[in-house]
Parts: C-alpha cells; structure tokens; sequence
C-alpha cells in the first residue's frame, strides 16, 4: 500500500486513543510511526533509521508459492531475541489443546449450552479462555479448538503470543483493545480479529465484563472462500477488513511474556514492553472485521442452497473442497424463496459444526438457542429444525419476509470436535437439548400431500 493510501485509512477515537486502520486483506502494507523509519527500496539496509533493528516475521515457509508466501519486515527498537529469556512452564487450566480426548467424556451426541456466566473473579485473556472442543492435532498442525473467553481484567506489563496457531476472535459482549507488535485494534461484538501465529500483543478491557469466542486454527491460514459463479463481488470483500497502522511503546518496566507452544504455557521475564516495531511493511498482519459489512447471497426463486453460500472465511485442508476449518455467518437477510422450506433442512454430513449465537433469534431453533450459547452437531450425526420451526415454515404463508434480529456463526471443521471435560461438566449444557426433536409428527398417511 503506497504512503498516499495509507494516508486515506480510517481514523477512530476510542477512549483518548487514536487508532487508524488500512483497508484490505492479504494486502502488502507499509506503515510508519516515525516519519523516515521505514527504509524504501530495500528490506535491510546496513544501518537502520533511528538506531532500530530489521527483522523478518515469517507466517509461511520461506518457499511457500509467492501467492501464499506471507511475511512482514519489522523495525524494532530490539530484536525478538531481547523479548525472550529462559522460561519455566506455567499453568492454563482452562486453555487445551488437541489431541485432547478424555475416556469418560462423551463427545459422540448433539450438544447445546447455555452462555457461559461471568464470575467474580479476575481473568485475564488468559486465564479467561475456557476451551469447549477440540479437533485434529497441534502437533502435525491440522485441526482446531473452539473456546468461550471470559475476561474481567487487563493485561498489565504482560503479554502473550501463540506458537501453535492464528486466533479468530468473535465478541458477544464487552469490547477489547488488542496491543499487537504490529499496532491497536479496537474490537466490539458484530466485529470480529484474526491474530497471527507468532505475533505478539496483550489484551485491555475496554468495556467489560467481556465474553466471545474463539477459533484456534492449527492449520493453514484463513484466507476468503473462492466465490465460484457468485463472482467478484458480495460475500466478504478484501476492502472491509482493517489492518492496524504502526504504534510503538518504548517502556522500560518489568513484564512477562507466554508463549503456548505445542498446548504447553511457558512464561519468561523480561524488562521492557515487546511491543517496540516502530514501521513495518509485508503481508502477514493481524485484522479486524466488521460483520455488517457481510453481504449474503442467496435463492430468489426456490430451495434453500447449502449454507457454504455464507461461509466469510476458509482455512484449506490440502483436500480440495474441504476445509481444516470454515467460519460461516448467518445475519439478517430476506427470505423470498416460493414453494420452499426455508429454514435449513435435516442433514448429516461429514464435517462438525460448531455454532454460536451473538445476537438474536437462529430460524432454526427459534427457542434454547440463547445469544452467547453454543451447539454441537458432530460428523454424521443428524440435526435439523426443532418441531415449532418445521411447523411454521411447512405452513407459513410464502411472502418476502426479512430474517431479522439475528446473528449466529459457524465454527466447521471436516474432524471430529471433542469434547472437554469443562464442556461436559462445567459448562451450562442444557441436558434435554436432543429432546427438542422428540415431539415430530409423523405426517405419512400414503396418499400425495403437498402440491
């Protein structure tokens, strides 16, 4: 992005604090808190302006195909390798990782949970992760873990990145300040973050208590869905996301750092923030991105497609047409299909959905269904509309109808997602949630209905 671009992002004041944003996703970004302290024309020069340090980030491999190839060149006050010291392992008892299977936890069902309430205590965006699922392994970096974020409190002289994984974020309640290595980003519900394997940042309460959730995918990077026939436009657009412009702190207190590594917490001490890049230019930077901004496409004749139609984000699997990981927005939308049920149809399938609730009413289970609760339909076991949702669109006078007041995502992943134990003994799960499909009729009589 040239320096005139750049010039036309967008500014916003959030609590004293400006914060500006520059359009686009997977773009090469350039940005400078310091005017002259991004060198042009070259990535490393012998000596750097300020007295700063290059360094690379790198989110692929070195020799990944140049449409993949991710990194970003930092200008720091020190080099990463002052940000770390010896480490000891720490304890996160709420925060797993796959493979993580438990023998006597049951992950094999159709499962829906209450949202998970705030407590008294203080909990940091560490200790307030709180995993629910988990799929794949880590360790060949494949899979995911889907998790409910509580957190009261800021992160004070303390932050974290994380070696196994990008983080996808989404707020239900309470707004968040993410200070990254690569600058701020403000986030509030119907907003979402990516954060970047590797990238270092700590986490303020802006507005709290907080609640969301997360996605960590362990493999590759989250990119846009290929919109096939659709074409070039609706659905996610690149110009919607928001990358953060340059801020640095130059702070000499004592902190701590943590890296999750491979599902294990190591902290070491140091003696100043890590937050200290002062310019930086690439393609591998953390995100924001407004929900609203999302623009569904759908039947306008007749049928219900599948619901791939309103997937926001993809991280491929290396199997074509299957996701390690689909992230799937269900908003406002009109209803205009003739002759059709319109509400998603019973199926089964191979991958294992994951839904959550930001806001409002889901059409499909248009009771239980809480804002800020979560469901579970594992790989190949059925679900579908309880009978109050089956019955009103089976019957329900077919005009235009807008599908308002709601606000729901999917976490989609082609593994089997398992069970924690504080999914299945903690969480608020709503036990008779598989009775929501006990009182179908059989409507049979072996005579034509219908048309």
């Amino acid at each position: 992005m040239s320096k005139a671009a750049q010039r036309e992002y967008t500014q916003e004041k959030n609590g004293g604090t400006t914060l500006g944003y520059m359009p686009g996703f997977g773009n090469d970004y350039e940005t400078e808190a310091l005017k002259g302290a991004l060198p042009q024309g070259m990535n490393s020069p012998q000596k750097c302006a300020y007295g700063l340090y290059a360094e690379q980030l790198s989110g692929t491999a070195f020799t990944a195909p140049s449409h993949q190839n991710e990194r970003t060149w930092c200008y720091r006050i020190r080099p990463s390798v002052k940000h770390s010291a010896r480490y000891s392992k720490i304890d996160v008892p709420h925060w797993k990782t796959a493979p993580h299977i438990k023998e006597d936890v049951v992950s094999l069902g159709q499962y829906r949970w209450n949202p998970v309430p705030h407590t008294e205590r203080d909990l940091t965006w560490i200790a307030g992760m709180h995993t629910m699922t988990t799929a794949g392994d880590v360790n060949t970096q494949v899979g995911m873990a889907s998790h409910i974020y509580l957190v009261t409190k800021s992160m004070e002289d303390a932050y974290f990145y994380s070696a196994d994984s990008e983080l996808l974020v989404v707020p239900q309640e309470g707004r968040l300040r993410f200070y990254t290595e690569l600058g701020i980003i403000d986030l509030e519900p119907m907003e979402i973050a990516i954060l970047p394997r590797g990238l270092v940042y700590r986490v303020e309460v802006v507005e709290g208590p907080a609640r969301g959730f997360v996605c960590e995918n362990y493999g590759q990077k989250f990119e846009l869905p290929g919109r096939g026939p659709i074409g070039a436009n609706c659905m996610a657009n690149r110009r919607d996301f928001k990358a953060p412009v340059a801020a640095f702190e130059d702070r000499e207190v004592p902190s701590t750092l943590t890296v999750k590594w491979c599902g294990q917490f190591h902290e070491t001490a140091i003696n100043q923030s890590p937050l200290d890049v002062v310019a930086w230019h690439g393609n591998y930077a953390p995100v924001k991105y407004d929900l609203r901004t999302y623009c569904p496409v759908g039947a306008v004749l007749f049928d219900h497609p599948d619901p791939s139609i309103f997937t926001v984000l993809t991280a491929p699997s290396g199997q074509a047409g299957t996701a390690n990981i689909d992230f799937v927005l269900f908003r406002e939308r009109w209803m205009v299909a003739e002759d059709t049920f319109r509400p998603p149809w019973y199926h089964k399938n191979v991958m294992s959905e994951l839904m959550g609730n930001i806001y409002g009413i889901y059409d499909a289970k248009p009771e239980g269904f809480i804002p800020g609760g979560m469901s579970l339909h594992n790989m190949m076991l059925p679900h579908g509309p309880d009978k109050q949702a089956f019955e009103g669109a089976s019957n329900a006078d077919l005009k235009a109808e807008k599908l308002d007041n709601t606000m729901s995502f999917m976490f989609e992943t082609r593994f089997p997602q398992h069970l924690t134990e504080f999914a299945a003994k903690e969480a608020p799960l709503q036990e008779d949630y598989i009775d929501c499909w006990s009182d179908l009729e059989k409507h049979f009589d072996g005579t034509i209905k219908g048309k």
